[in-house]
């Protein structure tokens, strides 16, 4: 009997409390969200990019990437998500097809209706382009499979089949202007990730010489699971870099005393995605600190940042601004390079990736990358959230000169003043001991 009670009161414990509310504190500030970007990014989206109706098509079971974004809702068969540029203050939003508590009662769209009345539905408002999600590089705004695309040319007939055009230049404009209410979720949902990736990265987690590197991964999952959160990249990325790179990745390797140790994942919260990074040195036998060269790499990296803080301005192309970085970072002494492949010489060198970040880790809008070509086009704006990610390699003696990579990621916003950051920036190098 007193097993069956502990029992008992073991997985009481385990149900969520009435009252605590997380589930709908976390549904209205996604509602929030919403209401803001429609009513005031929406509308600017469209008109820049000459867009008059954007359709998103959903399939049961089968969800556009924006389904979180546009508010959810079940759909039985077919549904669209339709919004109207008709002139006015506010662009008409409907939901023909998708139902349910979720969407219905967010006050995001004047209109529900059967998917039946979409033909109808847009001869009425005889719309001159109508996007859809269909492009070359960007992924979320990607999401219109061939055979959605031949049941709306079916659907609509001539003339408006004709008129079908790609969303994605609106699809990354939507999502990725941001709106107060997104900057204060995305910095509860990185405040988290830093949290964790710090407490990873001590001894509460790590007992060199017993800890593995998927130990702590395994730890990082335990904790979302706990919290009811996602992990943006799969497995954390725990590894170890050593004299010639990286050691292991998330693997049973175990973590050992000299070692330095990067943890990079992100966090999934509310439909945004973190992508963050720290480091640690593992004391050796008789260590307080850690050693010179390895505190002296860490240094360099993290001064770093405000070389490259100080060029990055809104209403500048990504691109160009990527050239400024290089030439600011040329003019402090760095070395410029290519990903993993360091100088033979006594400098830093550096490569940086500030890819765009928010809905996801790695997300659309302008980006000052060499992965994402089409992005590194787009203008800088202000409230653009980013990933501040570069790399930085220095040479350690005790290796003969070869050289230390330093991961240094923080997600940052840029303000019309210039960078500032969501969450404590990266500053110190962490000790296990």
């Amino acid at each position: 009997m007193r097993v069956f009670l502990t029992l008992l009161l073991v997985l009481l414990a385990l149900v969520p409390q009435a009252g605590g509310q997380e589930a709908r504190r976390r549904w209205e500030m996604q509602r929030q969200i919403r209401l803001d970007k429609f009513e005031q990014i929406l509308p600017q989206a469209m008109r820049t990019h000459g867009i008059d109706m954007w359709v998103v098509a959903v399939k049961e079971n089968r969800r556009d990437p924006l389904w979180e974004d546009l508010g959810r809702g079940y759909v039985s068969g077919i549904g669209y998500y339709v919004f109207t540029d008709r002139g006015r203050d506010r662009i008409e939003r409907a939901a023909l097809g998708p139902s349910g508590y979720l969407v219905e009662q967010s006050g995001a769209y004047d209109i529900f209706g059967p998917a039946s009345t979409l033909a109808a539905f847009v001869k009425e408002r005889n719309p001159r382009r109508i996007g859809v999600n269909i492009s070359d590089e960007i992924g979320p705004a990607d999401g219109l499979s061939q055979t959605m695309y031949q049941h709306l040319v079916r659907s609509l007939g001539e003339p408006y089949a004709s008129r079908l055009v790609s969303a994605e230049r609106l699809v990354s404009e939507f999502r990725s202007r941001r709106v107060a209410s997104e900057i204060v979720a995305f910095g509860e949902a990185a405040g988290i990730a830093i949290q964790l990736a710090e407490r990873a990265l001590s001894n509460e987690v790590i007992t060199p010489g017993r800890t593995t590197l998927e130990d702590v991964a395994w730890w990082l999952q335990d904790r979302l699971l706990e919290r009811g959160l996602g992990s943006e990249f799969d497995m954390p990325s725990v590894y170890i870099t050593g004299s010639d790179g990286i050691v292991a990745t998330s693997t049973a390797r175990t973590i050992r005393p000299g070692d330095v140790v990067m943890i990079d994942w992100g966090v999934q919260l509310m439909n945004f995605g973190t992508d963050v990074k720290r480091v640690a040195y593992v004391l050796k036998p008789g260590e307080l600190e850690p050693t010179k060269s390895i505190q002296v790499a860490f240094d360099k990296a993290i001064a770093v940042r405000d070389v490259l803080k100080k060029v990055i301005k809104p209403g500048i192309r990504a691109d160009l601004t990527m050239k400024a970085m290089d030439a600011a970072l040329r003019a402090a002494g760095y070395g410029v390079i290519e990903f993993n492949r360091p100088n033979s010489d006594d400098k830093t060198d550096v490569v940086y990736g500030f890819h765009p970040v928010g809905n996801t880790g790695h997300d659309i809008g302008p980006s000052m990358t060499t992965w994402q070509p089409l992005q590194s086009t787009f203008e800088l704006y202000r409230q653009h959230i980013f990933s501040f990610e570069y790399f930085a390699y220095t040479p350690i003696p005790e290796w003969g000169g070869k050289k230390l990579r330093i991961p240094i990621e923080d997600d940052a916003i840029l303000m019309e003043h210039g960078i500032q950051f969501l969450h404590s920036a990266n500053y110190r190098l962490l000790v296990v001991r």
